[in-house]
């Protein structure tokens, strides 16, 4: 017997039916996609050992996935807006799956660099689509509830994913090593698409905007000017056209604005809608994004490098270490998520942060000058730590995305997933490179504080700046 799902939505003022089993289907491809942007940091020694390449090379395999899903997001939303969400989601879930695989099939250093890119693209096309058939299937009332789940389910695969790369590179498949890591997409990917082919119903914008090539081109080549020396340019000396790079996007980006707006004022459909910067909770949302995301992804894969490089750890040894932060994210993601963050708003956000830095503390008073330190030692900090980050994780994305009509949730979900790509990115590529600067120049302990200090300001920065954040996810709730 077979069950016929109509992939239409429900008629107005009528909830989708199989709408919980259509979010667990977008929070299986955002834990997808997570888990790959947070692995490279426990698998990177082992895939280094088997393809080669330098620090770099690391750097890169990290960067060029979260690169790519930056570039790639924005325009990825607006597809989903012309071509239909659930057509743009199966389509980029599909080429997620394929090309996980020639990631896990790769030879040498710039075939995953390569594949990864190219993972990051088809990703760019996945994500953005879940916020706009989330927005589109439940009814108001039960919105808040469905956004809730994005906070825990990211924070727990963000240092999930480091537990799980250790746990399959130690139990070593035939053979197959850091391989399994990217390879472990095929079987969740292909459950994820036929779950997501069966009940995701069909969902685009009313008056479909057409194109901007231009638009898409601008923003493209800003990111790329941006993020590009500050992953390259320590390993190239910093030579001044590095510099010149940097300085460049400034002009292309601002130039990216104006071209939004003057399409906005001749009538035609803007790649980004300039009117979601007149949203406090939007606005105030990407400056904190871009922060947060950069300290956590950056700390992510410095800290699972250490281990290995600094500590000696194996994989599995590494993954282990950080069991104490997944335990601590899931705690503070369960209290935020159920009770706190609906009945205290923006306050549980910036205590969150104010814990995580205090956690990130912890681990530098324990690890002592000489940056020795054993999994129990660990285990206290990252407790701390992954607390703060749950209880911040879990109220974001409700906060920032409450105020956005479903006319601009394509372009709201691209620009937000976007901004929180290119904080990791841009983590990734400070922190890393903080890292390996001290940590080749012989110093091992002045590798792990700096960039565990650097966490620090940014944590208490995330916490000063969430008061641009409104205090309440909905009106609603300052009353209830």
């Amino acid at each position: 017997m077979t069950t016929t799902i109509d992939h239409a939505a429900a008629p107005p003022g009528q909830a989708y039916r199989w709408r919980w089993l259509a979010l667990v289907a977008v929070l299986a491809a955002e834990i997808m996609d997570l888990l790959d942007a947070t692995v490279v940091g426990i698998a990177a020694p082992s895939i280094q050992q088997h393809l080669g390449g330098g620090s770099t090379m690391i750097q890169w395999v990290a960067a060029g996935y979260t690169l790519a899903f930056a570039v790639g997001l924005i325009t990825g939303g607006r597809l989903g807006d012309l071509f239909g969400r659930r057509r743009m989601f199966l389509i980029g879930l599909i080429g997620f799956i394929a090309s996980s695989v020639l990631c896990g099939l790769a030879q040498d250093p710039a075939m995953l660099i390569t594949s990864r890119v190219v993972q990051g693209l088809f990703g760019a096309a996945l994500i953005p689509q879940g916020f706009g058939l989330i927005r589109s299937i439940f009814p108001a009332e039960e919105l808040g509830k469905a956004f809730g789940a994005f906070g825990p389910a990211m924070g727990l695969a963000s240092v999930g994913g480091p537990i799980l790369a250790g746990a399959l590179i130690g139990w070593n498949l035939d053979d197959a090593g850091w391989r399994t890591v990217f390879l472990i997409n095929l079987p969740i990917g292909l459950l994820t698409l036929v779950l997501a082919w069966k009940v995701l119903p069909e969902s685009k914008a009313d008056d479909a905007p057409r194109p901007d090539p231009v638009g898409m081109l601008l923003v493209t080549t800003g990111l790329l000017l941006l993020i590009y020396p500050l992953v390259q340019g320590r390993e190239q000396g910093w030579p001044g056209w590095m510099f010149v790079l940097l300085g460049a996007s400034v002009p292309v980006l601002l130039a990216f604005a104006v071209h939004q707006l003057r399409r906005q004022r001749t009538g035609r459909a803007p790649l980004v809608e300039p009117a979601l910067f007149a949203s406090r909770a939007f606005t105030g949302g990407l400056v904190v994004g871009v922060i947060f995301f950069a300290a956590m992804s950056g700390l992510i894969l410095v800290f699972g490098l250490y281990l290995q490089l600094g500590l000696g750890m194996s994989a599995l040894d590494a993954g282990i270490a950080v069991a104490p932060w997944a335990l601590g994210a899931a705690i503070g993601a369960g209290l935020s998520g159920a009770l706190l963050g609906r009945k205290f708003g923006r306050p549980v956000l910036q205590i969150g942060a104010l814990v995580m830095a205090a956690g990130v503390a912890i681990v530098i008073f324990t690890s002592g000058a000489d940056g020795i330190i054993t999994r129990w030692q660990l285990a206290p900090g990252l407790l701390v730590c992954g607390l703060g980050m749950g209880l911040l994780i879990a109220p974001f994305f409700d906060i920032v995305l409450a105020g956005v009509t479903l006319p601009m949730v394509g372009s709201a979900s691209g620009v937000l997933n976007a901004v929180q790509q290119l904080g990791g990115a841009a983590g990734v590529a400070v922190l890393g490179t903080v890292f390996f600067q001290n940590f080749e120049a012989g110093d091992r302990a002045g590798a792990l504080h700096s960039v565990l200090w650097v966490t620090v300001a940014l944590c208490v920065a995330v916490a000063a700046l969430g008061f641009l954040l409104p205090r309440w996810a909905r009106p609603e709730d300052a009353n209830g």
